[in-house]
């Protein structure tokens, strides 16, 4: 169970700081019942406050990485492959169950594909296609937004220093 103070990643809302762990009466099916909630605050969008069940399985609530753990995940960049997409029609499908997955890993593979897919299309002179992008800049804001937490960063700089230190990487391949 989470702990007030604590930052979380819930679903697609990213990054939140749980701000309660209280219970809550509830009409069910015309009884009265009490069951825990988090209340959680989205780091990266202002004004809003989720109440989700601490029971809840609908929905993936994670604690957001360590500094170790994101150690590891730089360190296993380019033994991470990008995701399996034998047809385009799945593609979207694919891409939204890498982001609902709301695992790390996922989100990179799904970075990769796209960066990777955009830079083939472009030197075909082709444009990047909308989707590709859409989910390309979510994944990023997902993992950009994660990475500021433990790395006691901005989101931007929290992408400037994951971009930098994946370039080193691959300059030493």
């Amino acid at each position: 169970m989470f702990e007030v103070g604590d930052y979380v990643v819930h679903g697609n809302n990213g990054v939140c700081k749980v701000e309660a762990v209280e219970t809550m009466d509830q009409k069910n099916m015309g009884a009265d019942q009490k069951r825990m909630y988090y209340t959680l605050v989205p780091v990266y969008t202002s004004g809003s406050k989720l109440f989700v069940p601490t029971d809840s399985k609908k929905v993936v609530t994670r604690s957001v990485m360590t500094k170790r753990e994101v150690k590891k995940l730089l360190e296993d960049w380019n033994e991470i492959d990008t995701l399996m997409i034998e047809n385009d029609k799945n593609r979207e499908e694919i891409y939204k169950q890498a982001l609902k997955s709301c695992d790390t890993r996922q989100w990179v593979r799904l970075i990769k594909t796209s960066y990777q897919r955009n830079q083939s299309r472009m030197e075909n002179g082709k444009k990047a296609t909308t989707s590709d992008e859409r989910y390309l800049h979510l994944a990023e804001e997902n993992l950009f937004g994660e990475l500021a937490i433990p790395l006691h960063m901005t989101r931007g700089e929290a992408e400037d220093y994951f971009i930098s230190e994946v370039r080193k990487k691959e300059v030493s391949v």
